[in-house]
């Protein structure tokens, strides 16, 4: 019998290399491609073959064949299952400024079912981005108690996250992706996943210049 701690770790170690995979894997399905190997996939993504194994292994359905490698149409669909893409949600968008205004009109959050059905801002400048509303923050917590929404963005200046994600916990948020650059406090039943612009910056730009 697997440990269930064990895989716990997989999933954390895994996870953020799995969306990578998937989008090869549909790459593969398009053009036509019946098997793919994992050197192959490393190869492609300059990854290391055996950790690709690992990983692969950890949530594909069916083990992959002497040198065929796995059967892509059935390791998309473990990839879709396992990442959660075969699962509709729907998400709000608090703080409409640049970033939210563009995070708003993205359509490419429809190919991993996801949709922000609608946008909260504290003085909101349009009514509507695109057929999605835009509301004053004041209403987002009735908003969520009746819509039920579990997934919330944050997208205002670090100064106002708390406040928002008490906010969003109190409407019923269960999940929230935080594009603030600070860290946000939370009750050990949300999930957070944060998304810090600088620090990626940063990191890009250290390893640019110990490159030069």
């Amino acid at each position: 019998m697997k440990d269930k701690r064990n895989s716990l770790i997989i999933l954390k170690s895994t996870l953020g290399r799995l969306p990578s995979y998937y989008c090869e894997i549909e790459n593969r399905v398009a053009r036509g491609d019946e098997f793919v190997s994992s050197s192959s996939i490393a190869e492609s993504l300059g990854i290391n073959p055996v950790q690709v194994r690992k990983d692969l292994a950890s949530i594909s359905s069916e083990p992959g064949r002497p040198k065929l490698g796995f059967r892509v149409d059935i390791l998309l669909e473990d990839l879709k299952r396992y990442l959660g893409y075969d699962h509709y949600d729907e998400a709000i968008l608090v703080g409409v400024g640049a970033l939210g205004h563009v995070l708003m009109q993205y359509g490419g959050f429809a190919k991993y079912s996801l949709d922000i059905v609608a946008g909260f801002d504290l003085k909101p400048k349009e009514e509507k981005i695109g057929e999605k509303p835009v509301l004053p923050i004041s209403k987002m917590v009735s908003f969520l108690k009746r819509t039920h929404i579990t997934i919330g963005i944050i997208a205002v200046p670090a100064s106002e996250a708390q406040n928002v994600a008490d906010m969003l916990v109190s409407g019923g948020i269960q999940a929230i992706w935080n594009f603030a650059p600070t860290t946000i406090n939370l009750p050990d039943n949300i999930l957070v996943k944060n998304e810090n612009l600088a620090a990626s910056l940063a990191a890009l730009t250290t390893e640019l210049r110990r490159r030069q």
